[in-house]
């Protein structure tokens, strides 16, 4: 069996790109009134100057069926190219070609640019032996968030929580506000039951000591870095062997200068960054109509 990850993708993800399309032309389109509508191929080629990953192939190829037009695809999402790659054939009406032409390459771009992201870095963390969890954070682009998670599947990492209702995530403010680490958690447990795991984010091997007695599934040790990242994940699995079930999380200014020394330590269960999708390079793809073969 042939698993798809465009089948983890939502009822509703095709009428996001129909408000792509309407935002992109509210009225009057001038350009297609020039072209017409002549039958024509365009070749999608994916350029740049290094090596890619390809993502983001529903969302483009649904954005050219909503106009009558047809993608084949001469290589696989998640495929590594080297640019200048003839990567697939868009065929249909010259003026369709062009109306789904933006918002296709722009989709597909930042797609690819994190799928890309993602396999480098987690192809980096393996080089430095971790062999933990890698993954994304929840600091995406409102409307957006499904195809940049779904970049990050592509890329092989973990998305991590999608949002706010995916996963019990406790932070500082959540804390503040409740008075203490033990009073947010047990708080959260009463409403959200069995089903969801709780992550709380702590400041201090005190607090981490707090939430692992409170019950939390998952310790972030936001900003801890270094020696004492190693030692405070060590002494507390120590101290909690046999009694509690946890996971240890990192998180916080994590990039490809300073992965390695958050990458070897073993003791560490998820290592998460919004390096992988924040301001991350886009690849680039352009979209030439060819012209027809005189007879």
């Amino acid at each position: 069996m042939s698993l798809s990850l465009e089948h983890l993708l939502p009822p509703s993800w095709k009428s996001q790109v129909t408000t792509w399309l309407s935002e992109d032309t509210p009225s009057f389109d001038y350009g297609g009134y020039v072209v017409g509508e002549a039958e024509r191929e365009a070749f999608l080629f994916g350029k740049g100057k290094v090596s890619a990953v390809l993502a983001g192939v529903p969302f483009f190829t649904e954005v050219f069926a909503q106009l009558g037009c047809s993608v084949e695809w001469h290589i696989k999402e998640g495929d590594t190219f080297d640019p200048v790659k003839h990567v697939a054939t868009v065929r249909g009406k010259a003026r369709y070609l062009l109306l789904g032409e933006r918002v296709a390459l722009n989709l597909l771009a930042r797609c690819s640019g994190i799928a890309t992201k993602s396999k480098k870095i987690k192809d980096l963390a393996r080089g430095y032996g971790y062999q933990g969890i890698v993954a994304g954070t929840r600091k995406t682009t409102p409307g957006f968030r499904l195809v940049e998670k779904y970049g990050m599947l592509v890329g092989g990492i973990d998305p991590h929580r999608h949002d706010l209702s995916s996963m019990i995530m406790l932070k500082d403010n959540h804390i503040w506000s409740s008075g203490s680490i033990t009073a947010a958690i047990n708080q959260a447990r009463v409403v959200g039951g069995f089903s969801l795991l709780l992550d709380v984010e702590v400041q201090s091997e005190a607090e981490a000591d707090e939430a692992i007695d409170a019950g939390a599934d998952i310790i972030m040790l936001d900003n801890i870095e270094g020696d004492e990242l190693v030692s405070v994940a060590r002494r507390l699995k120590e101290k909690w062997r046999g009694q509690r079930k946890f996971s240890f999380e990192t998180s916080g200014n994590i990039t490809e200068a300073n992965l390695q020394e958050r990458a070897i330590n073993a003791e560490i269960d998820i290592l998460s960054t919004s390096v992988v999708h924040q301001s991350v390079q886009h690849i680039d793809f352009s979209l030439k109509i060819q012209k027809p073969v005189a007879a």
